[in-house]
């Protein structure tokens, strides 16, 4: 049986690793990730948004993101979700991103 929990943990912390390469601030810190489904199966969902509709660089994050969850113990499948409500504002970043981007 899958330990889900210790799963989530360890795709937030993959996650972590992937950038912006328009900010150069991780998609966790940015807030971007709003949250990330596992069934029975190890089968990951995704759901995130992005800073900016129509952001040129979303195939290349998407494609990140899939490859960073692929690498944690027991995924099968990721399925990245894009969406837009929710719409992201700097008021989901944290402190750590707020100061590295000069945001008070």
């Amino acid at each position: 049986m899958l330990d889900k929990e210790k799963m989530k943990e360890e795709i937030m912390e993959a996650l972590g690793e992937v950038n912006d390469p328009e900010l150069g601030i991780d998609i966790v810190n940015l807030g971007l990730v709003y949250g990330v489904d596992i069934d029975d199966e190890g089968n990951v969902k995704v759901t995130m948004t992005l800073t900016a509709i129509g952001c040129p660089l979303a195939g290349m994050i998407n494609g990140a993101v899939t490859e960073a969850v692929k690498g944690v113990d027991g995924v099968k499948d990721v399925e990245v979700n894009i969406v837009w409500d929710p719409p992201w504002t700097k008021d989901r970043m944290s402190r750590y991103a707020k100061i590295a981007l000069g945001i008070q």
